[in-house]
C-alpha cells in the first residue's frame, strides 16, 4: 500500500510538472526565440528555500516557480506561478486538495493582512482541484514581503474552514530568478 502512495505522488509530481510546464495556459513562461538555459543545459532546477525554480528548453524555454506542501506524507497544496507583465504581475495555478466546498472557492491572505475575495475552482484532476491564480503588482509586493500566504476554504462535508497555508520563504528570490531566466 505504502508503494502506490510513492508511485501516486511521483506520477502527480510529474503531471504537474509537465502539465504546467507544457501548457503556456497553465503556467510556464516561454522565452524568447534561441534564448537558452545558463550553460546550455536543456533542463535547470534550483531550489531558493522553499521554492523551487524550474525550466525545461524545448520548442523554447519554459520557466516557473512553484512549491508544494505535504503532511503525513499527502499533499495538501501546489502552487506553481510565472512572471507576467516583465515581471510587475503573475499567473499560474493553485492545487488544493478534494474534499473542499467548491462553490466556497478558496480566499488568499498575505500574514495578517485582509483576505482577498475568494478565487473559484477551475476543475478538479486526479491529483487534485485548480484553481487559477493572477496576481497584480500589489499583491506580489506582498508575497515578497511576507511570511506566509494563508488559503482558507470550506469543507464539503461540514462547511467548516479548512485553513491552509504556503510558505513565502526564498519566494522574492525564486521569482527574481524565473523574471531572469525568461528575460
Amino acid at each position: 500500500m505504502r508503494q502506490l502512495g510513492v508511485m501516486v505522488r511521483r506520477i502527480y509530481r510529474a503531471l504537474l510538472i509537465g502539465v504546467c510546464l507544457s501548457v503556456p495556459a497553465l503556467g510556464g513562461v516561454t522565452a524568447q526565440d534561441g534564448a537558452a538555459l545558463p550553460g546550455g543545459a536543456s533542463s535547470l532546477q534550483e531550489t531558493y528555500q522553499d521554492w523551487l525554480v524550474s525550466c525545461v528548453q524545448a520548442n523554447g524555454k519554459r520557466c516557473a516557480l512553484s512549491q508544494r506542501t505535504q503532511q503525513n506524507g499527502q499533499q495538501l497544496v501546489a502552487i506553481e506561478l510565472v512572471p507576467a507583465g516583465e515581471g510587475e504581475t503573475a499567473t499560474g495555478t493553485l492545487v488544493l486538495p478534494f474534499g473542499l466546498a467548491l462553490d466556497a472557492g478558496v480566499a488568499l491572505q498575505v500574514d495578517d493582512n485582509p483576505a482577498g475575495a475568494p478565487l473559484r475552482f477551475s476543475t478538479c484532476l486526479a491529483g487534485g482541484c485548480l484553481v487559477p491564480l493572477s496576481f497584480d503588482a500589489a499583491l506580489l509586493e506582498g508575497l515578497r514581503a511576507g511570511e506566509t500566504l494563508k488559503l482558507t476554504s470550506r469543507a464539503a462535508d461540514s462547511d467548516r474552514g479548512v485553513p491552509l497555508s504556503i510558505s513565502l520563504k526564498g519566494f522574492a528570490a525564486a521569482f527574481d530568478r524565473v523574471s531572469a531566466l525568461t528575460r
